[in-house]
């Protein structure tokens, strides 16, 4: 008879042994923080906490829940160390919210305040040590989702095409093609599988955890039967275009039919997003001002230096924002006051000689973008968001992009996920590739979303990748 762990496929097996291997992590880690917080003193602590181990167990029961609501054990995971490590602060945070509430309803059997926050930092600390190390040691085959695709023609020959490098494929490995009437001769014959038998055969035998849809011609053509089968056992069906969004990051609408805008998942733009949205945006607007005021200061002081000190030092520019509302948006100058002399809006170029000296040193480190800070606090833009562009640019990309007006459904961004996912845009192609990014935002956008692209921000901006 098989183990528990012997009948699940392999990432799912590797996910349940993770969150054994973390609760137990946690439970020591509260045992740790009572020692350091009592100095080592055991009779101090037997006299001030009785037996420590039920207190440990509830500890690590509602961390690991938390982090269990908050998706971190989710097989299908496609985050890297950053999007772990962002989780678990939120989860950190709601599992020391509850457990104060706890520890506030039954003064009896108090678990520590003191003990509570040593053990929560311990064990944030532990927990994102336990995902590096999991995700650098453990064998990568072991994590991939094993991915079965439906089709063989030109669809399913994308798959090869466009996700062809390892580091495309970090959380999949495909098993094989299964061919269907009308599809065409797309993919090589070593890759093709026997599904004369069905699709269950090959999910049993290959451990599948996904089917993907690829077919070329799907009228009459899926077999629908075995398809609820296989949801019904727990494999993940998903469509090509899904396929691609979720693995790049990005919408590629050129696997996707137009009604998908319509039908599709996401694109939330509820009143309770909304308004989280805006309340993180006031909190860390306001708290970036506070903290970058020096810093701005200083700036502006070199900027006014330089330009002999009478040219500007804040620069206003039109930009496009929500719902096409044209606004001005600030920033520190870092090009010359007759950068655009007659008037036309010029693309940004790599080494553009326009570029001051202290505008080279700020725009490397994106500080020319702090007074956009302002911009958010009056309601104009969000932190995270796409990237503002100006009025003639939109009506040109708008002409020659379809659906690039989709992206001005949300508030334009400071930072933003196609910045950090596509280098800074300087023409047309630039533009078109990066809105497949914006509207993976516009579509996915959240409250998890936007600090995760806070955190990979504060890496762009350490490392100054992307700027000009």
């Amino acid at each position: 008879m098989r183990s528990i762990t012997d009948a699940l496929h392999p990432a799912r097996r590797w996910v349940l042994i993770l969150a054994v291997v973390e609760f137990l992590v946690l439970a020591v880690v509260f045992h740790l923080a009572a020692w350091l917080r009592f100095l080592g003193d055991s009779a101090l602590l037997s006299a001030a906490f009785g037996d420590i181990l039920p207190r440990a167990l509830i500890f690590a029961t509602v961390h690991v829940l938390a982090m269990t609501a908050l998706g971190m054990y989710i097989s299908q995971s496609r985050e890297g160390i950053n999007g772990h490590t962002v989780r678990a602060v939120v989860a950190f945070v709601a599992g020391g919210l509850f457990l104060i509430a706890l520890l506030y309803a039954t003064p009896l059997s108090p678990i520590g305040r003191g003990v509570m926050l040593i053990a929560m930092a311990l064990g944030f600390v532990s927990i994102v040590l336990t995902r590096f190390i999991v995700l650098k040691k453990v064998s990568v085959d072991a994590l991939r989702r094993r991915v079965l695709v439906l089709g063989t023609g030109e669809k399913a020959a994308l798959i090869n095409t466009r996700l062809r490098r390892l580091s495309d494929r970090r959380t999949f490995q495909i098993m094989g093609f299964v061919s269907t009437p009308g599809d065409a001769d797309g993919v090589p014959h070593d890759q093709h599988l026997d599904g004369s038998h069905g699709l269950i055969p090959l999910i049993d035998e290959h451990n599948v955890d996904e089917i993907v849809i690829a077919v070329d011609e799907r009228r009459g053509i899926l077999p629908m039967d075995q398809l609820i089968q296989a949801r019904l056992r727990g494999i993940a069906v998903t469509e090509l275009g899904a396929f691609f969004e979720h693995e790049s990051g990005k919408i590629k609408m050129n696997v996707l039919n137009p009604s998908w805008l319509v039908f599709s998942a996401g694109f939330d733009a509820g009143a309770v997003r909304s308004a989280t949205k805006r309340a993180f945006d006031i909190a860390v607007a306001s708290l970036l001002l506070v903290l970058a005021a020096p810093l701005m200061l200083g700036t502006a002081l070199l900027i006014w230096l330089e330009s002999g000190l009478r040219g500007s030092i804040i620069y206003r520019q039109e930009r496009v924002g929500q719902g096409g509302r044209v606004f001005k948006v600030l920033k520190f100058r870092s090009m010359r006051e007759d950068a655009e002399k007659d008037g036309v809006a010029i693309w940004a170029q790599t080494n553009d000689d326009r570029i001051t000296r202290v505008g080279r040193v700020i725009r490397k480190l994106r500080i020319d973008e702090l007074p956009q800070v302002l911009n958010v606090l009056r309601g104009e833009m969000s932190f995270v968001g796409p990237r503002p562009e100006r009025p003639s640019f939109v009506e040109q990309l708008t002409a020659e992009i379809p659906y690039y007006a989709l992206r001005h459904t949300v508030k334009p961004g400071i930072t933003g996920w196609a910045q950090l996912r596509y280098a800074y845009g300087a023409s047309v192609k630039d533009a078109d590739e990066k809105l497949k990014y914006d509207l993976y935002y516009v579509k996915n956008h959240s409250l998890m979303f936007d600090l995760l692209v806070l955190l990979q921000t504060f890496e762009v901006v350490l490392f100054g990748k992307g700027a000009r």
